[in-house]
């Protein structure tokens, strides 16, 4: 039962010597299978090897921006993500070869009340369902909640991209709500999907997650015992399911 103020209204809950958290920094974070490293120049022509070639066409259908042609235009991106001053985009560096494969972007980040959303992330091929992707996302919730202190890490998507959405679910995110006509990008519309795990979730999803990154989860062939989403199935803590995308036909009756 929530708390009463004076008047008898209902209050939340107290938030007991809140202070206003650091912002991210540029820093390095390194786990066991990935690093992630602000993203600068140098990463570009990796970056441009990984995510830009004809086939990864599908990979940019949610994004905002295109898939640059050639190295020249991953420079001009990279230089865009690097020179944001409050959102930190970071090269995914998988640990076996130590070149950058994806990117996620640490985004609408708000120290005065301790949250921040990870978004435009993008898997090149070979990262693509492996371990390093999961912990990337790992270490960018253990950064936030362990190191920072903050309360709330959100996942945003198109709420067509059902991959992003399947993603969110697998990790612990937990779905919130459909906000429509949120935006217009690539004149389109986009209905978005809210999703999010708060510092009271976090405890039991790291627990997955250092569970399922355990060397021991996987077989010799690298074929993983327990799945992810056993681990975190049944975290949702907000009782709703995504409506159906508005493209599909109705149902009869």
């Amino acid at each position: 039962m929530s708390p009463t103020n004076a008047h008898g209204q209902p209050i939340g809950e107290p938030v007991p010597d809140w202070e206003p958290r650091l912002p991210p920094a540029q820093t390095t974070l390194t786990g066991r299978y990935v690093g992630l490293e602000p993203v600068a120049a140098t990463h570009a022509p990796a970056l441009f090897a990984a995510l830009a070639a004809e086939e990864d066409d599908a990979s940019w259908t949610y994004r905002h921006d295109e898939r640059p042609t050639d190295e020249a235009g991953m420079q001009a991106l990279v230089e865009v993500w690097s020179s944001r001053p409050v959102d930190v985009t970071y090269a995914i560096l998988p640990a076996d070869t130590g070149t950058a494969a994806g990117v996620a972007t640490l985004t609408r980040i708000d120290p005065a009340h301790g949250s921040a959303e990870v978004g435009a992330i993008l898997y090149g091929r070979a990262l693509k369902r492996s371990r390093a992707a999961t912990e990337a996302i790992h270490l960018l919730a253990r950064y936030l909640f362990d190191d920072l202190g903050y309360r709330r890490f959100e996942w945003k998507l198109d709420c067509l991209n059902e991959p992003s959405a399947r993603a969110a679910r697998r990790l612990g995110f937990t779905y919130e709500g459909r906000f429509r006509n949120a935006m217009v990008y690539k004149s389109r519309n986009r209905d978005t999907d809210w999703f999010a795990m708060t510092d009271g979730d976090w405890p039991r999803i790291r627990d997955a997650h250092e569970r399922w990154l355990d060397p021991a989860n996987f077989d010799a062939a690298g074929v993983q015992r327990t799945s992810l989403s056993d681990l975190t199935g049944g975290f949702e803590t907000v009782a709703a399911q995504p409506p159906q995308p508005p493209n599909r036909p109705p149902v009869a009756g």
